[in-house]
């Protein structure tokens, strides 16, 4: 498929839309490891800006940055019973540590003589190793509150794989901290989902619920999971950040105590939180449209493109001399600015790969613009462009990229909120989750529920929400007591279910 062939239509084919975008806007593409991908420099760059934004804001709250291995001696993974059950079946293995010349001549193979005494696993998550290194880092109260983070890869052995949503390697940051009261680590937990949320709301422009996960939905090990959900334009959920408040689980499967101030040996207790490359999946199934990325100006690696329109080099010179002295006023307001002058690409080219790529705005200069002192101004959300006077126009680009940001938002919110429904009998349920969106029902708490209506319609719960939601304001009747749509048990208040990705 050609750069500029026109992309599947959302309506037409949502899952081969996306498939299309993430290529032809050069984000990421399929490797040579089946399973894996390669992040393009502009994907990445997007990466970066998320990277950015989360590691300052985890620093603001106490945290710091530290790395622990990859490999995982397979004995650790066997000390949380749960958490090596729920990860068993994706563990990548390493059983040898060499390889030598094919005595038949056919390059390298695996050397026999070189097998591991313990298998080591590529890690699936971190929990393990940090905590085997906690134990060494504490021993009294004082050494207490250890809060880190670790940006790394990961390793999930995924067959059916789709470029950021799922891949066998991913990139991701996981926070891990220890405290000594179980009190501390719960609202550490809620503190890091608060951190999430905010981000996702005011950096991503995606309107995300908080809530907490059913057992059945849990991290492997947790005591409780803490997430955020994002609703996408074909109405799947898709999860969009997790917190795990993990209890003295980890801390006694590897006897990590401290000495408390009343001169007792105490377990510590330990929380996790992380986010991963599948953001980048949200970012573009929220707000991108038939023509390509959508970004919101916060995130975008550029935010103003500037093309002048020229044939010759003198008429370049004429507006670089108006338009550079431009960017360095966007500069100076912390604008990400690119003035393109490529003479490989006609104007016509550059609009359509920016527009492509999500640019926020777009600027172009003319011969007859540079006579007029006008300046054309074109908003990727809206699809909308006008001619203004370049006097000035620093102070409108900024507001502008503020007014889009907004609007890109609001725009994700309003559909939501036309997409979250209230359901009371299991029957109208099965009809109205063909439809897609977030389905607000009583459930009567137990597993064997949840599983039925997974094994039946393959919706699962997102979430058991909490009362902090615009998703709700004004909607009260969400958290009273009612009876369960399957079973007719007691329900304490409605969760949301949702086909998820």
């Amino acid at each position: 498929m050609a750069k500029f062939d026109k992309l599947t239509s959302r309506a037409e084919d949502y899952s081969k839309w996306y498939n299309e975008l993430v290529v032809k806007a050069d984000l990421a593409e399929q490797s040579a490891v089946r399973g894996c991908m390669v992040i393009k420099p502009y994907g990445y760059a997007i990466w970066e800006k998320i990277q950015a934004e989360l590691d300052r804001r985890f620093k603001e709250t106490g945290h710091v940055n530290a790395y622990f291995p990859l490999l995982i001696p397979k004995s650790f993974l066997s000390r949380e019973a749960e958490h090596v059950e729920g990860f068993a079946k994706e563990c990548a293995v390493v059983t040898h540590h060499r390889l030598k010349n094919d005595p038949a001549g056919k390059g390298v193979i695996v050397d026999p003589d070189a097998r591991l005494e313990e298998e080591l696993i590529i890690r699936p998550t971190s929990e393990t190793i940090i905590w085997s290194t906690y134990k060494n880092w504490i021993s009294s109260y004082r050494d207490l509150p250890i809060l880190c983070n670790q940006w790394a890869n990961v390793m999930r052995w995924e067959m059916r794989t789709r470029l950021f949503l799922r891949t066998a390697e991913f990139l991701w940051q996981e926070g891990h901290t220890a405290h000594a009261t179980k009190e501390e680590a719960i609202a550490e937990a809620e503190k890091m989902l608060g951190v999430y949320a905010e981000f996702a709301e005011n950096v991503m422009a995606i309107p995300v619920v908080k809530g907490v996960k059913s057992p059945n939905e849990r991290f492997a090990g947790a005591l409780d999971t803490y997430c955020i959900e994002a609703m996408m334009q074909d109405g799947k959920a898709l999860q969009a950040g997790t917190s795990h408040f993990l209890g003295q689980n980890f801390a006694k499967s590897f006897d990590v105590q401290f000495l408390s101030k009343e001169n007792k040996y105490e377990y510590v207790w330990a929380t996790s939180w992380g986010v991963s490359t599948r953001l980048m999946g949200a970012l573009i199934m929220t707000h991108s449209d038939d023509n390509g990325l959508v970004l919101p100006p916060h995130l975008a690696p550029i935010q103003v493109v500037i093309v002048p329109i020229f044939k010759k080099q003198d008429d370049l010179d004429k507006l670089l001399a108006v338009l550079n002295p431009l960017a360095d006023n966007l500069k100076q307001k912390g604008i990400r600015v690119k003035v393109d002058t490529s003479e490989k690409q006609t104007p016509g080219f550059k609009f359509a790969d920016y527009e492509l790529k999500g640019v926020p705005v777009r600027l172009a200069m003319g011969g007859r613009d540079l006579e007029n002192g006008t300046i054309e101004i074109a908003r990727r959300d809206t699809q909308t462009k006008e001619t203004l006077p370049l006097a000035g126009i620093e102070e409108h680009i900024a507001a502008l990229l503020e007014e889009i940001q907004k609007n890109i938002y609001q725009k994700a919110l309003d559909f939501r909120l036309q997409n979250t429904r209230e359901v009371n009998s299991y029957e109208e349920f099965k009809e109205e989750i063909k439809k897609g969106g977030f389905l607000l029902c009583h459930w009567d708490g137990t597993p064997e529920t949840e599983e039925k209506i997974k094994d039946e319609t393959k919706a699962t719960i997102r979430c058991i929400p909490s009362k902090d939601n615009i998703l709700f304001q004004g909607r009260n009747s969400i958290f009273e007591e009612g009876r369960c749509m399957v079973t007719g048990k007691p329900s304490k208040q409605r969760v949301i279910f949702a086909i998820a990705y």
